[in-house]
């Protein structure tokens, strides 16, 4: 074995051990609190009737649901470094439809139930609880989980833009304090003893301060200590705009290559839009910088930004990054404005770099200029794919599995790195799953967590 596969073996022991623990602990801290939840409803006192236990039994779960709901949008460093916010948000938008079942059949079974236990009909005990305060407040809760995941459903999801959508996913919270003052006055089988008492308001109180740090105190005091404003504006393209962004110590915000921040400009009209935007060049505790194509109202507003506006961002965010290593050699697989967290991993890169760029046409090819420099400087090979999928003869497939491997023999011994459109993606991780690349060498990040 040489110096470079030793260190090579190396690196990817840790990288793995790192992301496997941090999965370990979200899974194994997921099933400890099941399981813990299980004894307390097994060994506390028994429902009125069984409709009304199953109800209680589905309260339970729920709760935790929407405990792990928070973490995963609690911005906790550590999963998000090890794991990937596009992962993180993956796992809450399935949490959000689970908790939207569990919460609709806790209130059906605790309905019927009780109105089984009065002899009454279904509409008359939903007058009665109306007339009760704590209940009041669980249909309050239900009610809005229920409107929160009607809107992030994918067909509605579309047709919102983010900041309306992220406005409304704050209901969530509303949401969240409305359940648990249910829990407080209601929930008997939350407080049969001082034990069950503890552990809940225990989890609660962690969970709660987790979000509140991860997503107002450390954005606050982070923004408050760089002071971030807007340095350059510069077009790349007719449709494609840069924002060099500078402050005070920018290295202490420990921004890493292939991260994103949501970026808020603080100018009159502006303020309450955000956006992910990928860091587009390598962070070198100066300058940071983001390359966006003008899509959404935020980023077609870019170009309009005043040099000397006050910057606020939330981040960084994001595991698409250097730490994940496992291998020395590197392909690195971009397409449209996803070329931008691509730019920024080329200066922490060292070993064999190869980068396939696909855009329409070579005028469609910002920051091409810069990959040059690389290219010149430090031996890395470019490929511009360009021209109609599917056109021409022989048809222009540039991500074929056998057009991969012609450009890129050696692709199964590379860490492979993925950022484009979400059908690019997927056709590229299709073809590098046929190809055998092993799945610890590959890096994708979805197009909608890299720009707009």
């Amino acid at each position: 074995m040489t110096a470079a596969d030793a260190t090579a073996a190396r690196v990817e022991r840790a990288t793995g051990n790192q992301a496997q623990l941090a999965r370990y602990f979200v899974w194994i801290g997921l099933a400890c609190n099941v399981a813990i939840v299980e004894i307390l409803f097994f060994t506390g006192d028994p429902a009125k009737n069984d409709l009304i236990g199953i109800a209680k039994f589905i309260a339970l779960h729920a709760a935790l649901l929407m405990m792990l709901q928070l973490l995963l949008v609690a911005r906790l460093p550590w999963l998000d470094t090890w794991i990937g916010a596009d992962k993180l948000t993956a796992w809450h938008r399935w949490t959000g439809f689970a908790l939207f079942w569990a919460v609709v059949l806790h209130a059906s079974f605790i309905l019927v139930g009780y109105a089984r236990l009065s002899d009454i009909s279904v509409f008359a005990q939903i007058d009665v609880f109306l007339g009760i305060f704590p209940t009041l407040l669980g249909m309050l809760a239900v009610s809005l989980i229920v409107i929160v995941v009607a809107l992030s459903v994918r067909f509605a999801r579309r047709r919102l833009s983010y900041e309306l959508w992220h406005a409304i996913h704050v209901i969530l919270y509303v949401a969240v304090a409305l359940a648990v003052l249910h829990q407080l006055y209601e929930g008997s089988t939350f407080r049969a003893n001082a034990l069950t008492t503890a552990y809940w308001w225990g989890l609660w109180g962690l969970v709660i301060v987790s979000l509140l740090h991860g997503r107002l105190v450390t954005p606050l005091l982070r923004n408050a200590r760089h002071k971030l404003r807007v340095a350059a504006v510069v077009p790349e393209s007719p449709t494609v705009t840069s924002v060099y962004v500078t402050g005070r110590d920018l290295a202490g915000i420990e921004a890493r290559a292939g991260q994103f921040f949501i970026w808020r400009f603080l100018t009159k009209g502006r303020w309450w839009q955000a956006n992910p935007f990928s860091i587009s060049s390598t962070p070198d505790g100066e300058v940071l910088r983001l390359t966006a194509r003008a899509v959404g109202k935020t980023s077609a507003g870019l170009r309009d930004l005043p040099v000397g506006s006050r910057v606020f961002v939330e981040g960084p965010y994001g595991a698409f990054t250097t730490l994940h290593r496992t291998r020395d050699a590197t392909l690195l697989i971009a397409g449209g404005v996803g070329i931008t967290p691509i730019r920024s991993l080329l200066g922490e890169l060292d070993g064999p770099v190869t980068v396939l760029y696909r855009v329409p046409t070579e005028a469609d090819a910002v920051l091409l200029s810069e990959l040059g420099h690389y290219v010149t400087n430090a031996g890395v090979t470019v490929h511009l794919l360009t021209g109609r999928t599917g056109a021409g003869l022989p048809p222009n497939f540039p991500f074929a599995p056998a057009n991969l491997t012609a450009m890129v023999p050696d692709i199964r011994e590379r860490d492979v790195y993925v950022c484009g459109p979400p059908a690019m993606t997927d056709t590229v991780l299709k073809a590098l799953k046929e190809i055998g690349v092993p799945k610890r060498q590959v890096h994708a990040e979805r197009f909608a967590l890299a720009g707009d």
